[in-house]
């Protein structure tokens, strides 16, 4: 026997389904009449009120409103009954219930009319949206907090799109960069960007787009953005992905490096002045150490002690070896300016191609070999002493770039055209003949009257020999305690021929015999080679009395002495107090060749 069919199976009572639905709901549910009074409320009402089914049945709907909002409801009840349809009441306002214990909570309520035996009945279907409106107030500060953030970073912000299009930016962008409000929007990012990394730049911005992490843009490399008016400046750049209801916009976070890199350099500059510092107090040629008694040489300390006190620029003159060095520390000794470094250069023992460097400086890449930014001996000497040794040697074309940095006091690093402000006192140094170079177009005139304001004449030794007892007794005791021998006694003999002697070298070829003899020397009676203040018979007299010829001869004796060499131990630049280099380049500028003294 077969089983009833589908057809005839019964329908489910509606008002059954009603019933379930009704009390299962997990939305609070009201029915009222057409009067306003409640006639039926599920248990999730009561839950959510506080009220049981007793004590609202037959009360006014408007027992579950706020007080303020009871006095307007009935009109809003009257409207809808004569317009009834299912739509959500009080669209656009705020609506709140009002529990039995007086407290408020927010509530979307949908109203809905229906037919029932006893007439028109309205159902509301009530939700609270406590959670949402807490949901919504969060995402509203936290939005809050985000604007503030973005507005008022002392980084600045760019938000842009997949193509690289800029979407937003915070003040400081356009401060940092020099645009008008809204005059970056819509345009491509590569405008910040230097015109030299351009071609680049897309690929590396669309490799950040597709990524899913904040990272720093160009890990390892100095970054740079560029202003509007095409100035450059150093940056740092993070870069974060962030997902929008428009798509993924990738968040720039700039950094200007600025000051940053401005106070490195000027811990990089101190800590380079401090090593000059510590080369000045532990150099052997400090003012006190300045030995003799003789008239000239009491005439040029006065002059010294003079000048020191002032701000001028001084020119020491004098022939090799007759302590211009000495001198030029002493100004700076006595000078306002003696609590900061004095900062040496020599002319003529640095190659011209890399003397313009040593001297202003150079940035990163400013020419093949320039891994780093250098710190030139100009900008080291800022508010001391810039001492410029043989003068003389300094190429032409690095003296108009001297003498603007003297004149306007503030010169550029190779590589850069930002002005570096420099307030420096000059004391240069030579031992050939400014003016008759002036003369030949050697050196620029302008350059030789600015350093000829203050010029000191070194005296040389031969012409005080009152002074030589008394610096060979000092270089005597300075190299004995170095040797850590006891040296008592310089012979008469010896002490006549050390007089005789004219020294070419001066006191640093009288220092260097000194050395030598001391070295040679066993007891306390000094030993000293007095053979090699012989003349060679084959020797030609002097005729030329310049400084140049005079300097020229003495290299040639010391070159024959030392049979040609000039490196070494024994060998002619030792000798001479001289290094090597310095040696080879006096050399070629006095026409010295091999043939000459081999």
């Amino acid at each position: 026997m077969s089983g009833p069919s589908l057809s005839a199976s019964k329908s489910p009572d509606p008002w059954t389904l009603f019933e379930k639905l009704f009390e299962a709901s997990p939305d609070a549910i009201v029915v009222t009449n057409e009067d306003g009074r409640i006639a039926l409320i599920n248990p999730q009402l009561e839950k959510l009120f506080g009220y049981t089914r007793q004590e609202l049945v037959g009360q006014p709907v408007e027992i579950l409103l706020p007080e303020r909002f009871r006095p307007v409801h009935p009109s809003h009840r009257d409207a809808y009954n004569s317009h009834p349809s299912v739509r959500p009441m009080g669209t656009g306002l705020e609506l709140f219930g009002r529990r039995k214990d007086s407290s408020e909570f927010p509530v979307d309520i949908m109203l809905s009319p229906v037919e029932t035996a006893e007439g028109r009945a309205t159902i509301g279907i009530i939700r609270d949206i406590s959670d949402r409106k807490k949901t919504e107030e969060s995402l509203r500060r936290s939005e809050r907090q985000f604007r503030a953030l973005f507005e008022f970073s002392p980084d600045a912000i760019i938000a842009s799109d997949r193509d690289g299009r800029i979407t937003e930016v915070n003040a400081r962008v356009e401060s940092m960069f020099g645009y008008q409000p809204g005059e970056l929007l819509g345009q491509s990012v590569d405008c910040l960007v230097p015109e030299r990394f351009r071609h680049a730049h897309p690929d590396r911005r669309k490799e950040y787009v597709s990524s899913s992490r904040v990272r720093p843009m160009g890990a390892g490399l100095e970054l740079f953005g560029r202003r509007k008016d095409g100035s450059e400046f150093p940056v740092d750049i993070m870069l974060g992905p962030v997902e929008t209801s428009e798509g993924r916009v990738v968040l720039s976070v700039i950094r200007d490096l600025t000051e940053k890199r401005e106070a490195e350099e000027a811990l990089r500059r101190s800590d380079l002045q401090k090593h000059y510092l510590e080369e000045e107090l532990n150099t052997e040629s400090r003012f006190e150490e300045i030995v003799g008694e003789s008239v000239a040489l009491k005439r040029v300390l006065k002059h010294v002690e003079t000048v020191a006190a002032t701000d001028v620029t001084v020119l020491i003159l004098g022939e090799t070896g007759t302590g211009k060095e000495a001198i030029a520390r002493a100004i700076h000794q006595l000078s306002p300016r003696s609590e900061h470094v004095m900062v040496r250069l020599n002319c003529s023992a640095i190659p011209s191609g890399l003397l313009e460097s040593e001297l202003f400086g150079h940035e990163k890449g400013a020419y093949t070999g320039a891994i780093g930014r250098k710190i030139g001996r100009l900008e080291l000497a800022h508010e001391g002493t810039l001492f410029l040794d043989e003068i003389g040697d300094l190429p032409l074309e690095l003296q108009p770039k001297i003498l603007r940095a003297l004149q306007e006091k503030e010169f550029e690093r190779l590589g850069s055209n930002k002005p570096i402000p420099v307030n420096v006192r000059l004391v240069a140094a030579t031992n050939r003949d400014l003016a008759k170079m002036v003369a030949e177009g050697q050196f620029r005139s302008d350059l030789y009257y600015r350093l000829r304001v203050f010029p000191v004449l070194l005296p040389p030794l031969r012409e005080r020999r009152e002074d030589i007892s008394l610096l060979a007794r000092y270089f005597v005791d300075r190299h004995a305690r170095k040797l850590y021998k006891k040296i008592e006694t310089i012979p008469e003999a010896t002490m006549r021929a050390l007089t005789r002697w004219d020294w070419p070298g001066n006191i640093r070829e009288l220092e260097n015999f000194i050395e030598r003899a001391v070295i040679l020397t066993s007891g306390p009676v000094l030993r000293a080679p007095l053979s090699e203040l012989e003349t060679p018979e084959n020797t030609i007299p002097v005729q030329d009395s310049s400084l140049e010829a005079t300097e020229r001869e003495h290299i040639l004796r010391v070159l024959r002495e030392s049979r040609g060499k000039i490196g070494g131990p024994h060998g002619a630049a030792k000798r001479l107090g001289l290094i090597r280099t310095t040696l080879n380049s006096k050399m070629k500028k006095l026409g010295i060749e091999r043939k000459d003294y081999i």
